[in-house]
């Protein structure tokens, strides 16, 4: 088996108690977590030979963000180390009609100001058989977006299947900007999963009859999505993850994935949320998981979505679940009973 390797930031999370207001709040618990951190450590529970490269502190900050990342089995050896400051966000929950929030206090962390010669891509992708990110790592900086443009071309020049999450943040670059950067990595790639609304953000690829604000989601118009992704970047697949937001609490959850000729479409869960930060990571995990487990397409993408189905029922970022676990909700065992 190949090393699994996902490369961008660790974050310093930092929320109230239970659905408490950032103004209310009297103390904020205290995770780390971060896209590809949390599909190294599904991949790293699921028994895959996981690794996260990032660049992170040398301070004792920087090393409890490494501590947490090995907690899970992760494999934290192609971490740089250098900088001053690991990146923080604030998330309060939201419940019902109440949205979300989340407050970013990430500049001059020290992955956003690393440089080319922070990584050697060819020692890191030495025996590996897989590489994720998420468009949200070169939106970080120029220079990063230069360093993911060196990694993808790395990779595909050493044999590496090379999967990307979108993942579009209008918080860290405009529409037209992550058109431009993403175009030119994204043609290196081989997977794409997006959201319901990340191929419009970054490409201008628009579902047909489709409301996402008001939970309409229609599956033609991904599928149109989906080929068009494909016919533009010659990808083996494409995963859309549908997201029917009927508030902050209760959310219909499936997906389609898409392989050039022949569409696979989930079940659909009804999902009573705790904590949907990192439900996007943990079906790529679960994705990457079922295409290099010898599923087929269906199986791979039922995997995938019984397991962030999963992790909207767990506190955190990364998702606590194992292979067993995923598979008892992915054959049709949603009771939630009690196991004794």
């Amino acid at each position: 088996m190949g090393k699994f390797i996902t490369f961008g930031e660790i974050m310093l999370r930092l929320a109230p108690p239970g659905y408490e207001r950032f103004v209310q709040a009297k103390e904020f618990g205290a995770v780390y977590g971060g896209g590809e951190a949390n599909v190294a450590v599904s991949l790293a529970n699921y028994g895959k030979e996981a690794y996260f490269v990032t660049k992170l502190p040398k301070h004792e900050i920087g090393q409890a963000a490494v501590n947490e990342l090995r907690k899970f089995g992760v494999n934290t050896g192609l971490i740089t180390r250098g900088g001053d400051r690991v990146g923080i966000y604030f998330c309060e929950k939201g419940a019902s009609q109440r949205p979300s929030k989340v407050i970013y206090d990430r500049a001059h962390s020290a992955i956003a100001e690393a440089i080319k010669a922070d990584f050697n891509w060819t020692d890191i992708f030495a025996d590996a058989e897989w590489f994720h990110f998420t468009g949200i790592t070169p939106a970080l900086s120029d220079e990063l977006a230069a360093i993911t443009l060196e990694a993808v071309k790395a990779a595909k020049a050493a044999g590496v299947t090379v999967s990307v999450d979108l993942n579009y943040r209008k918080k860290l670059w405009t529409t037209e900007k992550a058109g431009r950067v993403m175009a030119d990595i994204v043609k290196y790639c081989d997977v794409v999963i997006a959201n319901e609304e990340d191929a419009e953000m970054v490409f201008g690829i628009k579902a047909d009859e489709t409301d996402i604000t008001g939970g309409h989601l229609s599956d033609e118009g991904y599928k149109k999505v989906a080929q068009q992704l494909v016919s533009r970047f010659d990808l083996k697949y494409v995963a859309i993850t549908l997201r029917e937001s009927f508030s902050a609490s209760d959310n219909g959850w499936s997906a389609l994935l898409y392989d050039g000729s022949s569409f696979n479409k989930s079940k659909r869960y009804d999902i009573r949320i705790v904590d949907r930060v990192g439900g996007g990571d943990s079906f790529g995990a679960g994705l990457i998981y079922g295409l290099t487990s010898g599923m087929s397409n269906q199986e791979a993408l039922e995997f995938a979505v019984a397991a962030s189905c999963l992790k909207h029922t767990i506190e955190g970022d990364a998702n606590m679940v194992s292979v067993d676990e995923v598979t008892t909700l992915m054959k049709g065992d949603a009771s939630g009973r009690v196991q004794r």
